[in-house]
């Protein structure tokens, strides 16, 4: 006799109490429903008919009711006796096939048969609409799905700026502006013999001081009415050299409206 079967045999069957068992105990009891293994699970009596048939591998149009119907009744009484709870529902459909099962056992006369349908045919109609929606839930699941197959990819996007393009100032607007201010010029004209000399270059020292703050100052602001027609237009020509040297920016809201002047940044 081999010695490693032996010491094979004499392994232990299980531990209780760190104690090692290697024969099973003779006053052993087991409970008929200590363990209790369930490989199908139906959705309702129409899933089990299903699966009764396909079984069989038979026609769904040539249904064996009284075979199916003995089937159906073991599974119902498997049900009532491992004390599961019982849907009404199958309980409906026993008695439906029961009747199917009774009206085809009757006999009939040739008259009666063609004047009546087939006991079967309201059955095999809900059967086979119960198999074309479970076919359809069968490939809608076996879709790819966001979140289990497949996953979208999330990236915050960056803050955007709303950024507001101001019109820009076209030359037509620029002397309309200026003529404007020249007619208020007019009201304010001296009649004095004697003239200040007056400087581009100082009048564009003096327009950049008056922006030096950064904000946005009216066009007509910039200009002196008491200096008259020739201090307009020195002021006038000084913001066209800025303009010129991009020292400054014209800007409006909107068309037509006022134009303002501010100071370029560094």
């Amino acid at each position: 006799m081999d010695p490693q079967a032996g010491a094979q045999q004499e392994l232990p069957l299980v531990l209780v109490y760190g104690e090692a068992m290697t024969q099973m105990p003779v006053d052993l009891y087991i409970p008929p429903d200590a363990l209790e293994v369930f490989l199908e699970a139906f959705e309702g009596p129409l899933d089990l008919l299903l699966y009764l048939i396909r079984k069989q591998n038979v026609d769904i149009l040539d249904i064996p009711v009284a075979e199916i119907t003995r089937q159906y009744m073991g599974y119902v009484e498997l049900m009532k006796t491992v004390r599961l709870e019982l849907a009404a529902e199958y309980l409906v459909m026993a008695a439906m096939l029961a009747e199917i099962k009774s009206r085809m056992l009757l006999p009939r006369s040739v008259e009666i048969e063609e004047e009546e349908a087939d006991p079967r045919a309201e059955l095999i109609r809900r059967l086979q609409e119960y198999e074309r929606f479970k076919a359809a839930a069968e490939g809608i699941d076996g879709l790819s799905r966001v979140g289990r197959e497949v996953l979208v990819p999330r990236l915050d996007a960056p803050q955007a700026k709303v950024r507001k393009l101001l019109p820009e100032v076209s030359l037509e607007e620029l002397l309309v502006s200026m003529a404007e201010v020249l007619r208020r010029g007019d009201l304010f004209e001296s009649h004095q013999v004697s003239r200040e000399a007056l400087s581009t270059r100082e009048r564009m020292s003096d327009v950049l001081e008056r922006l030096k703050g950064g904000g946005f100052v009216p066009f007509v602001e910039l200009f002196t009415a008491e200096e008259g027609k020739l201090g307009v237009v020195v002021t006038f020509m000084a913001i066209l050299e800025l303009v010129k040297e991009s020292l400054i920016e014209l800007v409006q809201n909107e068309p037509f409206a006022p134009i303002h002047v501010r100071a370029r940044a560094e």
